[in-house]
């Protein structure tokens, strides 16, 4: 009888374009597929409560598709390198493919598991399922890794379309699980039963799993991608593509949609602009790679001396949007009712809160990881120390976003915050980016006055910047 082996799923929740699980399946080897739920690996950064309540609905999605295949699921809570090398010898598996986990826990999490199955003379195949590149593999010609986003998209461009992705095996042998597997219920992915349930609205939303993913990316590219360089900045329209949580649990590699995206027949400009919103997560993963501080120290040293104000209060009123600025205030209510945000909006949102409000950058970035389907822990540190221009390639720190500006640029007609702010509903376009203006026949209907100025805000930004210059 051939040997079994097991299919470790990581962040790489999907049957098609899958390297590890292929690797499994030459031969006509049976695999058992398994994922394990290990928070004490990943600690601070295990996922934030969005997140969970994704990977809940993408495990159910893959445990049914490869049912239908002919292989169960295991579910397992704990150690990695303790039950994957349990299951190893429970089922006479002599050996584990797996994607390669980025993440700094993720990587110390595969040396543990390659010692515990190394001691039982098994092996673990690691395979790239997450990105188009190994990020320790590519670096810049001076051999050292990359700062600046610029020259490494012009590298990743010139390297080439990765391979063509390939289709999901039709059947997958399975092996008879050992029991004392985890229910999917037990591993507590969703709210607590009888607290209030935050996630009620997401199902509207979004549709976790690989055929979500598929049927996001097809939607994507028949209706918005042809649009794109023009459309993705505004939020009140359908312009940008939504995959960003089926990229973060791996339900479609990034390969599938780049194919999708070069195969389509859309405006050049387009493509092209959108392919590098795909390299910009190359990017960040490159950086959380070569510079694992990154998810809590600016990558910039002589940040870590910025005069920040931490105030508790304007946090809150930053995260319940009641910031007084209809745009950000707009984003965050989407962000908290659908767990996820308008990239535009998340820039000016984020700017305000580093930059008017002086608060770390660490609690915005917190606060998204908690909050977002999509929490991607290098999109989401590379992102913020942009904004609070701390990192490598940065925002110039001297560069504030106007929030009225922004929101005047990017929602001339206030579609997006008549939406998420409905107290502005009637408010009339000369003033819903500005409704402190308005004359007061006009009800605001209970919207706060801003919570600080923007003048004021950005003299206190440049002041701080400027403290921390001498």
């Amino acid at each position: 009888m051939t040997e079994p082996c097991l299919v470790w799923f990581r962040h790489d929740l999907r049957l098609s374009d899958h390297p590890a699980l292929l690797a499994a399946l030459e031969g006509g080897r049976p695999v058992l597929p398994v994922f394990v739920l290990d928070d004490a690996a990943a600690g601070a950064q295990r996922a934030g409560a969005a997140s969970r309540w994704w990977l809940r609905g993408s495990l159910a999605a893959l445990r049914a598709d490869l049912a239908v295949r002919g292989a169960t699921l295991v579910l397992a809570r704990g150690r990695a390198e303790t039950v994957l090398p349990a299951l190893v010898e429970a089922v006479g598996a002599g050996s584990v493919h797996a994607g390669r986990g980025t993440e700094p826990w993720a990587r110390a999490q595969s040396r543990r598991v390659h010692e515990a199955l190394a001691d039982s003379g098994r092996t673990l195949h690691l395979h790239t399922t997450t990105l188009l590149r190994e990020p320790h593999g590519f670096g810049a010609a001076s051999g050292k890794p990359y700062a600046v986003y610029s020259p490494f998209a012009k590298t990743m461009m010139a390297a080439g379309d990765p391979p063509a992705p390939r289709a999901a095996p039709e059947r997958i042998p399975g092996v008879t699980p050992p029991e004392g597997g985890e229910a999917l219920e037990s591993l507590g992915l969703y709210p607590v039963p009888g607290e209030p349930d935050w996630a009620a609205g997401f199902p509207d939303t979004w549709q976790p799993g690989e055929a979500g993913a598929q049927a996001r990316l097809a939607r994507f590219v028949d209706r918005a991608l042809g649009k794109y360089d023009a459309q993705r900045n505004l939020p009140g329209i359908e312009g940008s593509s939504g995959l960003s949580p089926h990229l973060r649990w791996g339900e479609v590699s990034p390969g599938q949609v780049w194919h999708a995206v070069r195969s389509a027949q859309a405006d050049a400009t387009a493509s092209e602009t959108f392919l590098k919103e795909i390299l910009w997560r190359e990017f960040a993963y490159h950086l959380l790679w070569h510079r694992p501080e990154m998810p809590e120290a600016p990558l910039r040293a002589e940040f870590s001396e910025f005069p920040w104000q931490p105030d508790a209060k304007l946090l809150d009123a930053w995260q319940r949007g009641r910031t007084g600025y209809p745009v950000v205030d707009a984003g965050m209510r989407q962000l908290w009712q659908t767990g996820w945000m308008h990239n535009r909006v998340r820039m000016i949102a984020a700017s305000l809160l580093v930059k008017h409000l002086m608060q770390p950058w660490q609690e915005g970035a917190a606060w998204f990881w908690d909050t977002l389907v999509d929490a991607d822990l290098a999109s989401n540190s590379a992102s913020w120390q942009w904004v609070a221009g701390c990192g490598t390639d940065a925002a110039p720190y001297f560069r504030v976003f106007n929030p009225i500006l922004q929101g005047e640029k990017f929602d001339p007609e206030g579609a997006y915050v008549r939406r998420w702010v409905p107290e502005l509903a009637t408010m009339p376009n000369a003033f819903i980016h500005k409704p402190w203006e308005a004359p007061k026949a006009i009800p605001r209907n209970g919207y706060p006055s801003p919570i600080v100025d923007h003048a004021t805000g950005r003299a206190r930004a440049l002041a701080g910047f400027a403290a921390l210059r001498q």
